[in-house]
């Protein structure tokens, strides 16, 4: 079968197909690679962060706010961190003060702060139960093991130091204990106090609102100068608080000329001591979703904010930047979008054919004395030095010649003493061998050449 008529292995929709979902797939891959996206990882289990969907999460807490009119972001930037929008803070147990500390203070003039402490020990579902329980268990799932206060807030500044503390007392040292349980733990020897059982859910109030926490176990703040209590306990213990809470107030009222004096502390900061008014366990009822809801408005409205970032990197989630992040950020996006195009120009190029077909029929590689020949003289014509073809031609022809003249070697003067004695009216060898090493034109080349030929001709025919 010739190679035009067998069918070519894809057509052009289908090498379009493969080329376009191969450049998407390679697209999708810069995209994940550069926003550094997490699919089916454990990274992050059991931690209180904003795509959580555990008790102590606040996945909840970002629908919620989505659903007032926010426009909301989980960001996993540090950058994001200086937004002048609305930022909310979850940062761990054991966060680095000096890391909250330069974060705080950087925001004063940047935009207001919500920060949610941590509060519950949280571990996956333990082996040690009952296979109907785990089944029920789903992802993102915890246990909630108990209560821990945070002790690097003692470390922070002025302004923003309080001590984070727990009620009952003995409820944290219960959590120390028992966490993180991988067994069931043993039931008290006789003689030995047995752990207090949980008392009745404790009451809040403030934000114009009041309701009951999930369970009686509660962090609190004790606060300091120019800290100002938002929401209480009936016994006065400090569940939310704020800071330069007056700086807008005072903005507000001072003239064009005072405006700069408070420029550098105009942002407020709330500080959620206890989260189950904030996380996932707490949001199942409307009371706390309230109250959480009035701690983003105070921030956000007040300012005049509809944009909410939630912070991850202080959970573990920074995207580190990379080359793949700045092409895809200005000013070097420009510079990508110029490279796409480019890509794409050449992609449809590509199908496009570059004059006629090289081959029309036959083999790929064609075998014999006739295709050697033609391949030779087609590399002469295409490197154009005809005029290197006379010598070479004239020593062939003089070998030829030699043979029927019966000479042992093709010397050119006795080729023509032998002419002279068969072909006395012919013209001699060595003029016509001259003749065509002297031509450069291809016509003068062919007609020396031909001259030599007959030559042989007429020697093989015998005079007439």
């Amino acid at each position: 079968m010739s190679a035009a008529a067998r069918p070519a292995a894809f057509s052009r929709v289908g090498a379009f197909a493969l080329v376009a979902g191969g450049l998407m797939l390679f697209l999708a891959m810069l995209w994940l690679i550069s926003a550094d996206a997490d699919f089916g990882g454990e990274r992050g289990r059991g931690q209180a962060h904003a795509a959580s969907n555990g008790l102590n999460g606040y996945a909840g807490l970002v629908k919620l706010v989505e659903a007032q009119g926010y426009s909301i972001e989980l960001s996993r930037n540090a950058q994001d961190l200086k937004t002048r929008d609305l930022l909310v803070l979850t940062p761990a147990l054991y966060a680095d003060a000096e890391e909250i500390e330069e974060i705080l203070t950087d925001r004063r003039t940047l935009g207001p702060t919500l920060v949610i402490m941590g509060k519950w020990w949280a571990s996956a579902p333990g082996q040690n139960l009952p296979p109907k329980v785990q089944e029920k268990f789903k992802r993102g799932w915890v246990n909630l093991n108990g209560i821990v206060t945070s002790e690097w807030t003692t470390d922070l500044p002025d302004g923003y130091r309080f001590t984070h503390a727990a009620y009952p007392a003995q409820a944290e040292e219960l959590a120390v204990e028992i966490a993180p349980p991988q067994v069931a733990p043993a039931p008290a020897p006789k003689g030995e106090a047995k752990p207090p059982k949980p008392g009745p859910p404790a009451r809040w109030a403030g934000m114009g609102l009041s309701g009951t926490l999930p369970r009686e176990e509660r962090l609190y703040a004790e606060i300091g100068d120019g800290q100002k209590a938002l929401i209480v306990d009936p016994a006065g213990r400090v569940l939310a608080f704020g800071i330069d809470m007056d700086a807008g107030e005072e903005l507000d009222s001072a003239s064009e000329d005072e405006a700069d004096i408070f420029t550098d502390a105009v942002y407020p900061v709330i500080v959620l001591a206890d989260p189950d008014l904030a996380n996932n366990y707490g949001l199942a009822d409307g009371q706390r979703a309230a109250a959480a809801i009035a701690l983003v408005n105070r921030l956000g409205e007040d300012e005049g904010i509809s944009h909410v970032v939630f912070d991850m990197t202080l959970n573990g989630f920074g995207a580190s930047e990379n080359l793949l992040t700045l092409a895809f950020r200005p000013p070097f996006l420009a510079a990508t979008l110029c490279l796409l195009v480019a890509l794409l120009i050449v992609g449809w190029r590509a199908f496009q054919r570059f004059g006629p077909a090289a081959a029309s029929g036959g083999p790929d590689i064609a075998f014999g004395k006739r295709q050697l020949i033609a391949n030779g003289a087609g590399l002469i014509v295409r490197a154009r030095r005809f005029r290197l073809l006379g010598a070479p031609y004239a020593a062939l022809a003089a070998r030829r010649l030699a043979e029927r003249l019966g000479l042992s070697r093709p010397d050119p003067e006795a080729i023509d003493a032998a002419l002279a004695r068969r072909l006395p009216e012919e013209e001699p060898f060595t003029r016509r061998a001259a003749r065509l090493e002297a031509a450069s034109k291809p016509a003068d080349i062919l007609a020396a050449a031909q001259g030599l030929d007959d030559l042989a001709t007429k020697l093989q025919q015998g005079p007439k």
